[in-house]
């Protein structure tokens, strides 16, 4: 294990090994960033961003919770989207879980967890969404493993409900949300190729926060009963 003195100078060495590739490295280090990706992970010491992704600071903007929730009443979560949308422009907004997710685990357990409670039963509610297709499958790590990727779904979904993804995504194209899950054994990661578009589609009668439809001019039923009346 690492200890504590040796954490700073490790920062020294990674000052010397930047700045023996290029003085530059720090200069645009402390420019403005600009990343085109917002990744929203677990928080899991063993799952770091930067690293499985193969990136360089300043290329992923970063915001990790347990079990990599994205809840519409955290603060946090809904004003790291804002900023990374709205200010910082990224193209792909990523929700990555990863399989032996402690959180996932532990949302599973009949015992009382005290403050972790209302915070992994969002994680029971995925579970409740999907309980048919989980409880189908008799081996427990395959159902765990198969919770993983459902929550990863169910949260790219509450980020495509904001209203600053759907608007953005109507004036622009972008940002687009994608699933990721990430296996500790292989280090391998796991696109679940979630249309994008498709759930966004599929949501929108409900969830559109935009000043119109992103996929076509037709009326909404409340609309043409509307249309009707003035008409009439």
């Amino acid at each position: 294990m690492t200890t504590y003195d040796e954490i700073f100078e490790n920062n020294r060495k990674w000052i010397e090994t930047h700045n023996a590739t290029g003085p530059e490295f720090l200069a645009r280090l402390a420019g403005d960033q600009r990343p085109d990706y917002l990744y929203i992970g677990c928080s899991d010491s063993r799952v770091t961003a930067e690293e499985l992704m193969g990136v360089a600071p300043g290329e992923v903007f970063v915001h990790r919770n347990i079990a990599n929730l994205v809840n519409n009443i955290d603060l946090n979560a809904m004003s790291v989207i804002e900023y990374a949308v709205q200010h910082l422009g990224v193209k792909h907004i990523v929700v990555c879980g990863h399989y032996g997710c402690g959180g996932v685990k532990a949302a599973m357990q009949a015992q009382d967890l005290g403050i972790m409670n209302p915070w992994l039963r969002n994680i029971r509610d995925v579970y409740r969404l999907h309980h048919q297709e989980l409880d189908a499958i008799e081996d427990t790590t395959a159902r765990y493993d198969r919770l993983v990727e459902l929550n990863v779904q169910e949260q790219c979904v509450n980020v495509i409900k904001t209203a600053v993804v759907q608007q953005r995504y109507l004036q622009h194209g972008y940002p687009t949300v994608h699933g990721w899950v990430f296996d500790l054994k292989t280090g391998l990661l796991k696109d679940l190729k979630l249309s994008f578009e498709d759930i966004l589609h599929g949501i929108q009668q409900i969830y559109n926060l935009g000043d119109k439809s992103m996929f076509d001019t037709k009326e909404t039923p409340a609309q043409e009963i509307g249309s009707k009346a003035v008409a009439e």
